[in-house]
Protein backbone atom coordinates (compact mmCIF):
# COMPACT_ATOMS: atom_id res chain seq x y z
CA UNK A 1 0.00 0.00 0.00
CA UNK A 2 1.00 3.31 -1.05
CA UNK A 3 0.49 7.29 0.13
CA UNK A 4 0.36 10.24 -1.56
CA UNK A 5 0.64 12.26 1.97
CA UNK A 6 4.28 12.68 3.64
CA UNK A 7 5.42 9.47 5.70
CA UNK A 8 6.72 10.03 9.42
CA UNK A 9 8.15 8.01 12.05
CA UNK A 10 7.84 8.98 15.19
CA UNK A 11 9.38 6.97 18.08
CA UNK A 12 8.28 7.26 21.51
CA UNK A 13 5.10 8.46 20.02
CA UNK A 14 3.01 6.72 23.02
CA UNK A 15 3.21 9.96 25.33
CA UNK A 16 4.91 13.35 26.18
CA UNK A 17 6.73 14.92 23.32
CA UNK A 18 6.15 11.81 20.58
CA UNK A 19 2.57 11.63 21.38
CA UNK A 20 2.58 15.66 20.74
CA UNK A 21 4.61 15.76 17.81
CA UNK A 22 2.68 12.65 16.30
CA UNK A 23 -0.43 14.16 16.60
CA UNK A 24 0.68 17.77 15.16
CA UNK A 25 1.92 15.81 12.07
CA UNK A 26 -0.99 14.35 11.38
CA UNK A 27 -2.64 17.16 12.08
CA UNK A 28 -0.40 18.66 8.67
CA UNK A 29 -1.71 15.84 6.92
CA UNK A 30 1.19 13.54 7.11
CA UNK A 31 1.06 10.10 7.43
CA UNK A 32 2.55 8.69 10.56
CA UNK A 33 4.07 5.63 11.64
CA UNK A 34 3.79 5.43 15.63
CA UNK A 35 6.52 3.31 17.68
CA UNK A 36 6.99 3.04 21.54
CA UNK A 37 6.94 -0.28 23.55
CA UNK A 38 3.00 -0.19 24.65
CA UNK A 39 0.96 -0.83 21.91
CA UNK A 40 -2.38 0.31 24.38
CA UNK A 41 -0.72 3.24 24.31
CA UNK A 42 0.24 3.53 20.47
CA UNK A 43 -3.56 2.61 20.46
CA UNK A 44 -4.99 5.58 22.11
CA UNK A 45 -2.27 8.10 20.23
CA UNK A 46 -3.78 6.82 16.84
CA UNK A 47 -7.88 7.17 18.27
CA UNK A 48 -6.97 10.60 18.78
CA UNK A 49 -4.95 11.19 15.56
CA UNK A 50 -8.62 10.27 13.89
CA UNK A 51 -8.64 9.92 9.84
CA UNK A 52 -5.22 10.67 9.54
CA UNK A 53 -3.27 7.65 8.30
CA UNK A 54 -1.80 5.87 11.05
CA UNK A 55 0.51 2.47 11.42
CA UNK A 56 1.64 1.45 14.83
CA UNK A 57 4.46 -1.04 15.09
CA UNK A 58 5.53 -1.67 19.01
CA UNK A 59 9.05 -0.86 18.99
CA UNK A 60 11.97 -1.41 21.44
CA UNK A 61 14.94 0.62 20.09
CA UNK A 62 17.30 -0.96 22.18
CA UNK A 63 16.50 -4.04 20.02
CA UNK A 64 18.45 -3.99 16.16
CA UNK A 65 15.37 -6.81 15.07
CA UNK A 66 12.59 -4.02 16.23
CA UNK A 67 13.96 -1.46 14.42
CA UNK A 68 14.39 -3.59 11.36
CA UNK A 69 10.91 -3.96 11.28
CA UNK A 70 9.88 -0.78 12.26
CA UNK A 71 11.48 0.53 9.13
CA UNK A 72 10.39 -2.52 6.50
CA UNK A 73 6.74 -2.68 7.76
CA UNK A 74 6.84 1.12 7.27
CA UNK A 75 8.51 0.64 3.61
CA UNK A 76 5.69 -2.00 2.84
CA UNK A 77 2.93 0.12 4.11
CA UNK A 78 3.68 3.48 3.05
CA UNK A 79 6.20 2.61 0.31
CA UNK A 80 8.83 5.48 1.64
CA UNK A 81 10.11 7.63 4.10
CA UNK A 82 10.52 11.25 4.26
CA UNK A 83 10.81 12.52 7.82
CA UNK A 84 12.15 10.34 11.12
CA UNK A 85 11.49 11.69 14.58
CA UNK A 86 13.99 10.11 16.72
CA UNK A 87 11.91 10.61 20.49
CA UNK A 88 12.13 7.65 22.34
CA UNK A 89 14.06 8.13 25.04
CA UNK A 90 14.82 7.82 29.00
CA UNK A 91 16.06 10.27 31.62
CA UNK A 92 17.61 7.64 33.74
CA UNK A 93 18.30 7.02 37.78
CA UNK A 94 19.38 10.17 39.23
CA UNK A 95 22.35 9.13 41.92
CA UNK A 96 25.70 9.98 42.72
CA UNK A 97 28.15 9.82 39.81
CA UNK A 98 30.52 7.13 41.97
CA UNK A 99 27.52 5.25 42.88
CA UNK A 100 25.62 4.52 39.17
CA UNK A 101 25.88 1.09 38.63
CA UNK A 102 27.36 -0.03 35.07
CA UNK A 103 23.84 -1.86 34.95
CA UNK A 104 21.77 1.41 34.63
CA UNK A 105 24.38 2.85 32.72
CA UNK A 106 23.97 0.71 29.88
CA UNK A 107 20.62 1.20 30.38
CA UNK A 108 20.41 5.06 29.55
CA UNK A 109 23.20 4.62 26.32
CA UNK A 110 21.44 1.73 24.74
CA UNK A 111 17.80 3.77 24.87
CA UNK A 112 18.94 7.47 24.49
CA UNK A 113 22.55 6.71 21.94
CA UNK A 114 22.16 3.13 20.65
CA UNK A 115 18.24 3.47 19.86
CA UNK A 116 19.00 6.62 18.16
CA UNK A 117 21.95 5.29 15.99
CA UNK A 118 20.00 1.94 14.93
CA UNK A 119 16.96 3.98 13.38
CA UNK A 120 19.32 6.46 11.87
CA UNK A 121 20.93 3.75 10.08
CA UNK A 122 17.56 2.10 8.76
CA UNK A 123 16.38 5.53 8.05
CA UNK A 124 19.23 6.17 6.04
CA UNK A 125 18.87 2.61 4.13
CA UNK A 126 15.71 3.36 3.25
CA UNK A 127 15.85 7.55 2.25
CA UNK A 128 18.64 6.80 -0.31
CA UNK A 129 16.85 3.77 -2.04
CA UNK A 130 13.94 5.25 -2.43
CA UNK A 131 12.34 7.78 -5.27
CA UNK A 132 12.55 10.88 -5.01
CA UNK A 133 15.95 10.24 -2.68
CA UNK A 134 16.25 11.83 0.46
CA UNK A 135 14.09 12.74 3.42
CA UNK A 136 14.66 14.80 6.74
CA UNK A 137 15.74 12.91 10.23
CA UNK A 138 15.32 15.24 13.82
CA UNK A 139 17.12 13.95 16.43
CA UNK A 140 15.67 14.76 20.23
CA UNK A 141 18.61 16.45 22.17
CA UNK A 142 17.77 18.07 24.97
CA UNK A 143 19.25 20.85 26.59
CA UNK A 144 21.73 18.60 28.80
CA UNK A 145 23.16 18.49 25.76
CA UNK A 146 24.54 21.71 26.36
CA UNK A 147 24.66 22.28 30.22
CA UNK A 148 24.00 18.49 32.82
CA UNK A 149 21.81 19.04 36.23
CA UNK A 150 23.72 17.45 38.86
CA UNK A 151 23.72 13.84 39.21
CA UNK A 152 22.46 12.90 35.67
CA UNK A 153 25.82 11.58 33.77
CA UNK A 154 24.24 8.95 31.49
CA UNK A 155 21.78 11.27 30.69
CA UNK A 156 23.95 14.09 30.18
CA UNK A 157 26.55 12.01 28.23
CA UNK A 158 24.07 10.58 25.58
CA UNK A 159 22.46 13.54 24.75
CA UNK A 160 26.30 15.50 24.25
CA UNK A 161 26.37 11.85 21.94
CA UNK A 162 23.47 12.18 20.35
CA UNK A 163 24.44 15.78 18.99
CA UNK A 164 27.67 13.82 17.73
CA UNK A 165 25.30 11.34 15.63
CA UNK A 166 23.10 14.84 14.26
CA UNK A 167 26.53 16.28 13.26
CA UNK A 168 27.80 13.39 11.28
CA UNK A 169 24.73 12.09 10.07
CA UNK A 170 23.80 15.47 8.50
CA UNK A 171 27.10 15.48 7.03
CA UNK A 172 27.06 11.59 5.88
CA UNK A 173 23.29 12.08 4.76
CA UNK A 174 24.53 15.12 2.20
CA UNK A 175 25.09 12.62 -0.89
CA UNK A 176 21.74 11.23 0.06
CA UNK A 177 19.54 14.44 -0.05
CA UNK A 178 18.88 13.79 3.47
CA UNK A 179 18.83 16.64 6.44
CA UNK A 180 19.51 16.05 10.02
CA UNK A 181 18.76 18.49 12.43
CA UNK A 182 18.02 18.22 16.21
CA UNK A 183 16.02 19.94 18.48
CA UNK A 184 16.82 20.77 22.35
CA UNK A 185 14.26 20.83 24.54
CA UNK A 186 13.61 22.25 27.79
CA UNK A 187 11.20 22.08 30.74
CA UNK A 188 8.23 20.96 28.51
CA UNK A 189 5.15 19.74 30.25
CA UNK A 190 3.65 16.81 29.52
CA UNK A 191 1.77 13.60 31.22
CA UNK A 192 5.91 12.77 31.60
CA UNK A 193 6.09 15.30 33.78
CA UNK A 194 4.82 17.05 36.80
CA UNK A 195 3.71 20.71 36.64
CA UNK A 196 5.45 23.06 39.23
CA UNK A 197 7.79 20.31 40.10
CA UNK A 198 10.60 20.77 41.86
CA UNK A 199 14.44 20.42 39.88
CA UNK A 200 17.75 19.62 41.19
CA UNK A 201 20.05 23.04 41.06
CA UNK A 202 24.19 23.28 40.74
CA UNK A 203 24.20 24.69 44.57
CA UNK A 204 22.99 21.57 45.86
CA UNK A 205 19.08 22.39 46.38
CA UNK A 206 16.14 22.50 44.21
CA UNK A 207 13.94 25.20 42.52
CA UNK A 208 10.39 25.15 41.16
CA UNK A 209 11.23 26.46 37.01
CA UNK A 210 9.61 27.70 34.64
CA UNK A 211 7.62 25.17 32.30
CA UNK A 212 6.24 25.57 28.63
CA UNK A 213 3.42 24.06 27.08
CA UNK A 214 4.54 20.47 25.00
CA UNK A 215 2.41 21.80 22.33
CA UNK A 216 5.08 24.24 21.42
CA UNK A 217 7.38 21.47 20.75
CA UNK A 218 4.89 20.19 18.69
CA UNK A 219 5.07 23.51 16.78
CA UNK A 220 9.15 23.68 16.15
CA UNK A 221 8.93 20.08 14.82
CA UNK A 222 6.46 21.00 12.41
CA UNK A 223 8.50 23.99 11.33
CA UNK A 224 11.49 22.13 10.96
CA UNK A 225 9.81 19.37 8.87
CA UNK A 226 7.52 21.72 6.44
CA UNK A 227 11.06 22.79 4.95
CA UNK A 228 12.68 21.72 1.08
CA UNK A 229 15.54 19.52 1.98
CA UNK A 230 17.44 22.62 0.38
CA UNK A 231 17.36 23.77 3.95
CA UNK A 232 18.08 22.39 7.55
CA UNK A 233 17.66 23.55 11.00
CA UNK A 234 20.80 22.07 11.93
CA UNK A 235 19.98 22.71 15.85
CA UNK A 236 16.90 24.87 17.94
CA UNK A 237 16.48 25.44 21.71
CA UNK A 238 13.00 25.53 22.54
CA UNK A 239 12.79 26.24 26.90
CA UNK A 240 10.76 27.70 28.86
CA UNK A 241 11.20 31.07 28.80
CA UNK A 242 12.20 31.80 32.28
CA UNK A 243 13.69 28.81 33.03
CA UNK A 244 17.43 29.15 34.23
CA UNK A 245 19.22 27.41 31.66
CA UNK A 246 21.17 30.30 30.98
CA UNK A 247 22.37 30.65 34.66
CA UNK A 248 23.50 27.23 35.21
CA UNK A 249 26.28 26.96 36.88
Amino acid sequence: MTTTSKVAVVTGASSGIGKACALALAREGWSVVLAARRVDRLEETARQAGSAPTLLVETDVTKPEDVVNLFAKTKERFGRLDLLFNNAGMGGPRSLLEDMSVEDWKTVVDTNLTGVFLCTQEAFKLMKDQDPQGGRIINNGSISAHAPRPNSIAYTATKHAVTGITKSSALDGRKYDIAVGQIDIGNAVSELSTPGRELPQPWGGSLKEAQMDVEDVAKAVIYMSSLSLDSNVQFMTVMATKMPFLGRG
